[in-house]
C-alpha cells in the first residue's frame, strides 16, 4: 500500500485494513455491527481526502469536526463489540491504539487549521 505524505489520511487507511483483518469472523447476527465499522471508516477517508483539498477555511474545519466525530462513534462500535465479546481485548487494543493515533492527529490537524 502506498503510503501518503499526510498522516491522517496514513492512519485511516490503516484503521480500514485492520477493519477488513481483524473483522472477517463476525457473527452473522451482529454483521450489521461490522458492516457500519467499515462504512464509517471509508467515510472518515473520504472526509479526510476532502478537508485536506479544500481550499474553504470553514469548510475544512467543518469536515475535520465530523471526522473527529466519526472517530468517536467508530469508538462506541468497536466498544459495543469488545462488550459483546466479538473481538478479544488484543484487538480491542489495536483499535483503540488506531483510533488514538487518528484522534490526536486530527486534533491537531483541527488546531493548525485555526
Amino acid at each position: 500500500m502506498k503510503k501518503e505524505k499526510f498522516v491522517v489520511i496514513n492512519e485511516i487507511r490503516e484503521l480500514i485494513v485492520k477493519v477488513d483483518k481483524y473483522l472477517v469472523n463476525f457473527p452473522k447476527k451482529e454483521i450489521e455491527i461490522k458492516q457500519e465499522i467499515s462504512k464509517s471508516s471509508k467515510e472518515m477517508l473520504l472526509l479526510a481526502y476532502e478537508a485536506n483539498s479544500s481550499d474553504n477555511i470553514e469548510h475544512r474545519k467543518t469536515l475535520q469536526e465530523k471526522i473527529i466525530a466519526r472517530i468517536k462513534y467508530i469508538d462506541f462500535l468497536i466498544n459495543l463489540c469488545y462488550d459483546k465479546q466479538i473481538i478479544n481485548a488484543k484487538r480491542y487494543l489495536k483499535f483503540g491504539e488506531s483510533l488514538e493515533y487518528i484522534l490526536k492527529y486530527a486534533n491537531g490537524w483541527k488546531k493548525s487549521t485555526s
